[in-house]
C-alpha cells in the first residue's frame, strides 16, 4: 500500500485582503505581527485554518480576531502556494477580499499574533515591506477589485445614502487610479438608471451646491445579479500625461 504520509505535512491559513474607502482614498487593513517569524513586520490578518475548520469560516475567525472585524461579506480570490513562501515549512494560503466603508468599522486586535491595527493608502503598500508574500496577494486582489468596479455596481455600502455624482466619481478614481472625465462619467452612470435623483441640493457647503442622487436598490440587485460593462474615458490631463 503507498504511503501517503509525505502528503499531509503542509499547513493551511487564510489571508485577508481588505480594501476601505473613505470618502477620498482607497486603503488596505493591516496588522502588525507579534510573532515570529516576520516580527514587527506589518502584514495582511491573517493565520493557520483550524484541523476542524472550513476555509471560509476560518477567513471570518481569522478576521474578528486579528483585526476585530465582523460581518464583512469576504470573496475568495486566489491561493498562493510558492514552496519556500513561509520560512518554518510548506504553508498554502487561500487569499478573500473584500471592500468596506471605513467609518463603518473600528479595528481592534483580540489575539497574540497582531499587536496593532491600522488603514493605509493603497499607494503605501509598496514602501512597507510586508511580510511572506503579502505584496503580491494585496497586488492580486488589487487588479481583481479594478476588474470587478467594471463589471459590477459598488457604492451601495461605501457612499452616505445621499451622494453627489463628484463623490461617486471620487469612488471609481480611487479604485481605478485614474482621472475619469467627468462629462462622459456622469453621463454613463445616469444612463443606467442606477440612480434616483432625489430633487435635493447640498447643503451648508462652502462651494456651489450639487445635486443629491440615491442608488435604486432594486435596479443596484439587478446589476449585482447581471452585472454590466463600465468603461469611462480618462480625462483630457490624464490622457495628456500618458502621452508626455
Amino acid at each position: 500500500m503507498k504511503n501517503f504520509d509525505s502528503y499531509f505535512k503542509s499547513a493551511f491559513t487564510v489571508d485577508n485582503v481588505i480594501f476601505g474607502f473613505d470618502e477620498s482614498d482607497l486603503k488596505i487593513l493591516l496588522i502588525k505581527r507579534q510573532e515570529d517569524p516576520y516580527i514587527d513586520h506589518w502584514a495582511l490578518p491573517g493565520y493557520f485554518v483550524l484541523p476542524d475548520e472550513d476555509l471560509n469560516t476560518a477567513a471570518r475567525r481569522v478576521l474578528k480576531q486579528l483585526a476585530g472585524l465582523d460581518n464583512v461579506y469576504l470573496e475568495q480570490v486566489k491561493s498562493f502556494g510558492a514552496v519556500d513562501r513561509h520560512p518554518f515549512g510548506r504553508v498554502i494560503t487561500v487569499a478573500y477580499y473584500s471592500l468596506v466603508k471605513i467609518d463603518n468599522f473600528n479595528p481592534q486586535p483580540d489575539n497574540d499574533v497582531a499587536k496593532e491595527v491600522r488603514w493605509f493608502s493603497v499607494s503605501d503598500v509598496s514602501n512597507l515591506n510586508l511580510a511572506f508574500d503579502h505584496e503580491e496577494m494585496v497586488d492580486v486582489c488589487f487588479e481583481t477589485l479594478k476588474h470587478q468596479v467594471r463589471v459590477r455596481p459598488i457604492g451601495f455600502e461605501l457612499l452616505p445614502p445621499k451622494f453627489t455624482l463628484t463623490e461617486l466619481q471620487h469612488l471609481y478614481e480611487a479604485i481605478l487610479e485614474t482621472d475619469l472625465d467627468k462629462r462622459n462619467f456622469r453621463k454613463k452612470i445616469l444612463s443606467m438608471n442606477l440612480l434616483i435623483d432625489l430633487d435635493e441640493m447640498q447643503a451648508g457647503v462652502a462651494h456651489r451646491p450639487a445635486k443629491l442622487y440615491q442608488f435604486d436598490y432594486d435596479k443596484y440587485q439587478e446589476f449585482l445579479e447581471e452585472g454590466f460593462s463600465f468603461e469611462v474615458k480618462e480625462s483630457k490631463r490624464k490622457e495628456r500625461q500618458a502621452v508626455s
